[in-house]
């Protein structure tokens, strides 16, 4: 089953790039280093195309979804889907079929599609809880990103750091012994006590990681989830130096709660 998945995502992936159903983005890698750490920072020629994209009738893009960016069905109630504008190889999107805002808390139907997504393809799963956390549609998407995220062998930039729990910006952390729907459930609740305010969520291998969020940039560098997984997107060479300039992990604290 999880062959299959990963075997239909690039078949998907291929004849939806073939038929310019999906858009993949031309970035340029750049290592920004900051205490240590090799912030993955891509700077992304096409990111004013997706941003100038209109609004879709009835203001969700995945009712209904296109076609071409059906992958597989995950549970009756979510679906795997292409990301129309995707950054890194296998960006998948797990979205509810029914309308449900990004704002309402996790529940078991999410983190079942989440589990079985992530068995098939691997990688990062994440989400951006709300406009301020980084989510650019209101209809509920949790979100897959294969690794690594930088240039290097590490997984993550911030690997180390949020295996040991030394992360310079507010966050609640949990350890996970499976990747069992019941277990990610039982942690998400026990770090997100507020579920309705904004947020992002990280899940791992082993690790649950949660950052609350009060301002969607810092520097004009919008930043989401994968920003604190040690991975930023700029749209150009002016941003990059304000991040230099900055420093990214300035960058994260500044948009997250005070510890």
């Amino acid at each position: 089953m999880a062959e299959d998945l990963a075997e239909a995502f690039d078949a998907r992936s291929a004849r939806a790039v073939a038929r310019g159903a999906i858009e993949p983005i031309d970035t340029e890698l750049v290592e920004v280093p900051d205490d240590g750490v090799r912030f993955a920072v891509r700077v992304v020629a096409g990111l004013a195309r997706k941003h100038a994209a209109p609004a879709p009738p009835g203001g969700s893009p995945f009712l209904p979804f296109a076609e071409d960016a059906f992958v597989a069905e995950l549970s009756p109630t979510h679906v795997l889907l292409l990301n129309k504008y995707p950054v890194l190889r296998r960006h998948a999107l797990v979205v509810t079929r029914a309308f449900e805002d990004q704002q309402e808390p996790l529940g078991l139907g999410d983190f079942e599609a989440l589990a079985r997504c992530r068995a098939g393809l691997g990688g990062l799963g994440f989400y951006n809880a709300g406009a301020i956390a980084g989510a650019s549609q209101r209809h509920k998407h949790l979100q897959v990103v294969s690794l690594p995220l930088g240039g290097g062998p590490e997984a993550l930039p911030l690997g180390a750091r949020i295996a040991a729990g030394e992360l310079p910006f507010a966050h609640a952390r949990a350890a996970l012994g499976s990747d069992e729907p019941e277990e990610l459930l039982a942690a998400y609740r026990a770090l997100v006590a507020e579920p309705r305010r904004p947020y992002n969520l990280l899940v791992g291998d082993g690790w649950m990681l949660h950052v609350p969020r009060t301002r969607p940039a810092c520097e004009d560098v919008p930043i989401n989830a994968l920003g604190f997984a040690g991975a930023l997107l700029v749209r150009d060479h002016a941003q990059l130096e304000r991040v230099r300039r900055a420093g990214p992990f300035r960058l994260l604290r500044h948009v997250t709660a005070a510890r």
